[in-house]
């Protein structure tokens, strides 16, 4: 009897509302990281807040009425630490394009030691709907050589800080950074998933960190202090990054950087399909754990239609793989994927 199985990744809420991101690059940062370059990131260099807001009320009013409200998204700065009195001037700018129909939900990103309770509640009080933590690492040693000046105790305790406030919580990691290695990932990962339930976070981002032109992380790689992951490392890692978060029911919303014009990155595990290896190798070391679990051996891997482009991963790179585990790759009709 073949064993039936559903792909790991937790069911995926309803329709959400597509984001319209704000990006305010470096606005509110204490100061710049190691890693970061802003401008190529976002596509977008620094410039007033006036001008950022006007900009911002101007695009979500011509975004198409019919295509239904958005989720505003602030990003690229420290949010929560923007000077007095912009967090309200652009949460008010969300309340008044919510009250005109144009948006449903309200995000922003942050450092995690730019957070409190009462702040938090404030802004929750202002219609902010989700906090994302550029958390990075909870290693202490990882945050150190990085210098964001806070351990993973402050890292941890912000992010339950943002649950007990009755905000919804992201998580942003950047694996690789100086110091930190796979195992590290995967230590990130438990803790990650040991907020589940009651302070478990939203969505998780994995951004494998890259060394980009005009940062400090680029001169300590010019200088051999410093060396990136490898893009089969990342691919691993990130696999089974993801098959933890989805045992615990946690989404992950992005895998990699967004290749933005100009990004300029000088090394690194960059890869345009980053998200779909990482995708095909975590449910083959799904498929491999039942695989060793059964009684006796299966030959084929029976998969639905809708997965067929993500079993066998970027041009088709698991196939030996699935080969060497003494399975056949086959497509049927049927919504489970079946071992037999």
């Amino acid at each position: 009897m073949p064993l039936r199985f559903a792909h790991p990744e937790p069911p995926r809420p309803g329709a959400r509302p597509r984001v319209y991101p704000v990006f305010l690059p470096q606005a509110g940062c204490p100061g710049r990281c190691i890693y970061c370059n802003q401008p190529a990131q976002t596509g977008q260099r620094p410039e007033a807040l006036e001008t950022l807001l006007a900009r911002a009320r101007a695009g979500a009013l011509a975004l198409p009425a019919d295509a239904g409200p958005v989720e505003l998204a602030f990003y690229g700065g420290t949010f929560t630490a923007l000077p007095p009195p912009w967090p309200e001037r652009l949460l008010g700018l969300a309340a008044e394009l919510r009250g005109l129909g144009r948006v449903s939900r309200v995000r922003c990103s942050t450092r995690p030691d730019a957070v409190s309770p009462e702040l938090l509640s404030h802004l929750r009080g202002l219609g902010l709907d989700l906090v994302e933590l550029g958390v990075q690492s909870f290693q202490d040693a990882a945050l150190a050589r990085s210098r964001r000046g806070y351990d993973g105790a402050l890292a941890l305790a912000a992010c339950r800080m943002v649950r007990q406030a009755s905000l919804s919580l992201g998580v942003q990691l950047l694996p690789g950074l100086p110091g930190h290695s796979a195992q590290d990932l995967a230590r990130d990962i438990e803790t990650i998933a040991a907020l589940a339930p009651e302070h478990s976070p939203e969505l998780v981002r994995l951004y494998p960190c890259l060394v980009l032109e005009g940062t400090e992380l680029a001169g300590m790689w010019r200088s051999g202090a410093y060396a990136p992951w490898g893009l089969p490392e990342t691919v691993d890692a990130l696999a089974r990054a993801l098959l933890r978060l989805w045992a615990a029911g946690i989404p992950a919303a992005r895998l990699g950087l967004a290749e933005e014009q100009g990004l300029g990155v000088l090394a690194g595990p960059r890869h345009p399909a980053l998200g779909q290896m990482a995708r095909a190798r975590a449910l083959f070391l799904h498929v491999r754990e039942l695989l060793a679990a059964l009684p006796e051996p299966a030959t084929t891997l029976s998969v639905p239609r809708r997965w067929q482009g993500e079993v066998l991963g970027q041009g088709n790179a698991l196939r030996e793989d699935y080969a060497a585990l003494g399975l056949g790759v086959s497509v049927w009709a049927e919504a489970e994927f079946a071992l037999g």
